[in-house]
């Protein structure tokens, strides 16, 4: 019977911009592709980027570590601060904000692990080559739609 090759932090690599990043702990290549784990930082007064949007492949669970994050599922705000966590369900429309002024801190957990480090390699280098303006929506929306994330319809005005 062989062992298999037990790692600590497989990634300690940091993707992210301007302070809004993600560190994967925990890979679909670790876990035989039944979890993926990673930190979510977002800095104080930071709203997400992307369009909120939902996945039908998996569960995305989040554990509040330092400051409050609210997440917005089909319409409702929910604040997760430290200790407190979310289930967000398949199929349910998301989105995160942070609405305090001092960062935050989440470990996110996706069962089953549907999505990984080169979801977000893409996103934030797309969001890093606009230099501060707004990303280019469609090139967003094409990298979503190729991990397995549906975005959503805009609100109405």
């Amino acid at each position: 019977m062989s062992v298999m090759n037990l790692q600590v932090n497989p990634a300690n690599e940091i993707i992210g911009t301007t302070g809004l990043s993600v560190r994967f702990l925990v890979t679909g290549d670790n876990s035989n592709g039944s979890v993926a784990a990673f930190e979510l930082m977002v800095p104080g007064a930071q709203r997400l980027p992307a369009p909120a949007h939902s996945h039908d492949h998996y569960e995305e669970t989040i554990y509040g570590i330092d400051g409050v994050l609210t997440w917005t599922v089909d319409g409702k705000p929910i604040e997760v601060g430290p200790g407190e966590a979310l289930c967000i369900p398949r199929g349910a429309v998301h989105r995160f904000d942070n609405n305090g002024s001092t960062d935050a801190k989440a470990l996110c957990v996706v069962t089953p692990a549907a999505i990984g480090p080169d979801y977000f390699r893409e996103a934030f280098g797309l969001l890093n080559a606009a230099a501060g303006g707004p990303p280019d929506k469609a090139r967003m929306m094409d990298i979503m739609r190729r991990h397995g994330l549906t975005p959503a319809a805009p609100p109405p005005s």
